[in-house]
């Protein structure tokens, strides 16, 4: 094979890589690669111009600020990825907010890596999407895929035909940022569906949209899904405990009768990579727990209950 040299500059991407069995051949990673484990020794060639440590009314005003002022939200460490002189560098031509862009790569290496660098750009929208860009990526690095890309499409297919059974799709509102409120777009509707649930907001296959208080009282789920950009099961979980304080949040039904969850959107939600099956799978067990064991509970999802308690 050959003697690749990889460097990911989206967490998705580096998953990506792992599921193709290609991880020994990466060199660099960005700021928020964690899976697998083994990935945090490698280098860190990219970080973000804001402080990620706040909580998401603060994040979001200093993300706005940034593009207000036309700016990058992250930077590339152009001579750290000069030193590493990789083969690939996987990137993203999605979002400008959730990783570096694929502007900011070729901007960054343009004048520093060899020629025949390749740069490779992912920008899945729905569920199939990502599964071509699985294949993109390892019909460029020249490793079998089908059968993978198969495991997984047998999967969503279970799922699929087992809530395909299911008497009542409760009306389901995701959550993808607390403050201010967005909900989430892109394959989540299309996941919600999947798992037996009615999507609320959000449009399968376009960007996450804010969302209005107006428009979520107005629908009054019968559940709501916290799966905030970057957070894992902990933080959202203390980030929908600040939340609570609005008043708005007790008129819905969805609170008053328990059915508010939180999830690791960060690990699962909203990586556009092999473990959106996964994020399927946790939805079914939110959604319908009758239909089978719950493997992901505490791991991947947990139950809110306000100020009460947090299920554990």
């Amino acid at each position: 094979m050959t003697d690749y040299r990889l460097v990911s500059l989206l967490p998705s991407a580096t998953e990506i890589v792992h599921f193709l069995g290609m991880t020994d051949y990466l060199v660099g990673r960005s700021h928020e690669c964690d899976f697998p484990e083994t990935v945090k020794e490698l280098p860190v060639c990219t970080a973000p111009k804001f402080h990620p440590e706040g909580n998401s009314l603060t994040i979001h005003q200093q993300v706005s600020e940034i593009l207000k002022q036309a700016l990058s939200v992250y930077e590339v460490k152009v001579e750290l990825l000069q030193e590493l002189q990789p083969t690939h560098i996987i990137t993203q031509d999605q979002c400008e907010v959730c990783a570096v862009s694929i502007a900011d790569v070729e901007s960054a290496v343009q004048d520093f890596l060899a020629s025949d660098t390749k740069i490779i750009s992912l920008q899945p929208n729905l569920l199939h999407e990502v599964w071509l860009d699985i294949a993109r990526v390892g019909e460029i690095l020249g490793v079998e895929y089908q059968h993978r890309i198969a495991e997984l499409q047998q999967r969503v297919e279970q799922v699929r035909v087992t809530c395909s059974r299911v008497k009542h799709r409760p009306r389901t509102a995701c959550i993808e940022w607390i403050e201010p409120l967005m909900s989430a777009g892109n394959w989540i509707p299309e996941l919600i569906e999947l798992a037996g649930g009615i999507n609320l907001f959000g449009t399968a296959g376009r960007h996450s949209s804010w969302l209005q208080w107006e428009e979520l009282l107005a629908s009054d789920p019968e559940v709501i899904i916290f799966m905030p950009c970057g957070f894992d099961l902990d933080r959202t979980t203390a980030e929908v405990r600040q939340a609570w304080c609005n008043p708005q949040w007790q008129k819905l039904q969805a609170v008053r009768h328990n059915q508010v969850y939180l999830t690791d959107g960060n690990s699962y939600f909203n990586r556009p990579g092999p473990r959106l099956v996964e994020s399927l799978e946790i939805l079914r067990e939110i959604l319908h727990p009758e239909l089978g064991e719950s493997k992901h509970y505490q791991t991947g999802w947990r139950k809110y209950h306000g100020y009460r308690s947090v299920e554990r």
